[in-house]
């Protein structure tokens, strides 16, 4: 269990800094998002896994999708970590 609580510290970690930088549409979205997409379904957030594999495919256009599904799920694993007490 300390592993997996670890890694989910870990996720929300670079999480923040994905949230921030994708506010400003930066200019290596693309490498940003495919990391994303394999990170938060190494992570289990595969809805987020889904929109990131979805705005590769359409474009920037998707990105506040992203930042929103991004920023859910911070949330969820925020709250997982609490209730394990993390």
């Amino acid at each position: 269990m300390r592993v997996v609580l670890e890694v989910l510290a870990l996720f929300r970690r670079q999480a923040e800094g994905w949230s921030r930088a994708l506010s400003s549409e930066p200019a290596d979205w693309r490498e940003m998002i495919h990391t994303i997409k394999g990170a938060s379904r190494g992570v289990g957030a595969n809805a987020l896994g889904d929109i990131c594999a979805r705005a590769e495919w359409k474009g920037a256009s998707e990105l506040p999708a992203v930042k929103a599904a991004l920023d859910a799920a911070v949330v969820e694993i925020a709250a997982y970590q609490a209730e394990k007490g993390a």
